[in-house]
């Protein structure tokens, strides 16, 4: 493709915990979304705003504070929709307790305009992303999956042939939220979180996208799903 028809994203680690956000928009029709807005608003509104974007959909993998502090600047500038997962409402509501162990400040809250389940589609411009519903991190965790940076490339995830649909595009993008990190997994020892249902996600979940999936996890740095399945600590073995 010309340079200037390449997928428009931009990833900023915000925030005391460098959680990252992920601004993905449409060269040719300037829609976005955005993923995990966790702090630093003004930075974010920034490469809207640079890359001349209208926000189709914000959408929060989990609802831990970590992942939502700049929502809701975010929000009333953009005014764009907000998506979570329902089974990560009741965390949410909990900003204050959350806030409290941290020893941070509250956020406001914003109302969520839709709540997504396993299965639902994002769209925006000639791009969209799956949602996979991957508990464990948090009751709700979710992670996006882009099948292909090609502008309108269409498929459906749960067919046996999305590895063979896979390699006629460009590689697949999965936005994991905490659910999987590049060398390690979320942490399960807060609200909701759970160690077998952690696994059971990424095994009966994530390990089943194509080797070449490029993974952007909610901290540090990409990988992909074909270098975790070999080298992963917690995925490697039976």
């Amino acid at each position: 493709m010309p340079e200037t028809q390449k997928l428009i994203h931009e990833i900023l680690p915000v925030g005391m915990l460098q959680c990252n956000c992920h601004i993905v928009g449409d060269p040719r029709t300037r829609e976005a979304i955005v993923i995990d807005p966790g702090d630093d608003a003004a930075r974010i509104l920034e490469v809207i705003e640079r890359h001349h974007l209208k926000v189709m959909a914000i959408v929060i993998t989990h609802t831990h504070i970590d992942h939502v502090i700049g929502l809701r600047r975010v929000h009333e500038a953009t005014g764009a929709p907000v998506y979570i997962h329902a089974d990560d409402l009741d965390l949410y509501r909990m900003l204050d307790v959350q806030a409290q162990w941290l020893g941070w400040k509250t956020p406001e809250k914003v109302k969520i305009d839709q709540l997504v389940r396993e299965g639902d589609v994002i769209r925006w411009g000639q791009y969209q992303a799956h949602v996979i519903h991957t508990p464990g991190h948090t009751l709700g965790s979710i992670c996006l999956y882009m099948p292909s940076d090609v502008p309108g490339a269409i498929m459906d995830v749960t067919t046996d042939a999305t590895a063979e649909k896979s390699s006629n595009h460009g590689a697949g993008k999965l936005f994991a939220g905490d659910t999987l990190f590049a060398g390690g997994i979320g942490r399960t020892d807060l609200w909701g979180g759970s160690f077998e249902g952690i696994i059971r996600s990424l095994k009966g979940k994530l390990l089943e996208l194509p080797d070449r999936t490029v993974v952007y996890p909610g901290h540090g740095e990409a990988t992909t799903i074909g270098q975790e399945r070999e080298t992963n600590p917690f995925l490697t073995g039976n």
